[in-house]
């Protein structure tokens, strides 16, 4: 059974840093991509970090990048979302997903999200 478990969410100050951890089991990171999500109150969910351990490969939209680092921790089987310089607009609830090397950009494995807000 594949899983996926986010967690780190929490209350911080803008300009303050958090990481998020999203702990999978029962995938290998050599057949997916783990990726990171956010949605925010009344707005589209939107992909914002990417990971391909297979190809040694990250991503990060425009307006994170810089500020996150998407990373694997092998050993633990874990992807962080390591999140600096945190804006009131980055809050929301980030989602962890899993999709595999051969299925395009469809995620099908989506681990429950963890909130994250950002005070002004």
């Amino acid at each position: 059974e594949v899983q996926l478990q986010a967690s780190g969410g929490g209350l911080v100050q803008a300009g303050g840093s958090l990481t998020l951890s999203c702990a999978v089991s029962g995938l290998s990171f050599d057949d997916y991509a783990i990726a990171w999500f956010r949605q925010a109150p009344g707005k589209e969910r939107e992909g914002i970090s990417c990971i391909s351990r297979k190809y040694d490969s990250t991503y990060h939209i425009q307006s994170v990048r810089g500020r996150f680092k998407i990373s694997i921790d092998n050993a633990k089987n874990t992807v962080y979302l390591q999140m600096n310089s945190l804006k009131p607009d980055d809050t929301a609830v980030y989602y962890c997903a899993a999709r595999s090397l051969g299925a395009g950009l469809n995620y099908r494995y989506w681990g429950r999200g963890t909130q994250v807000t950002v005070s002004s």
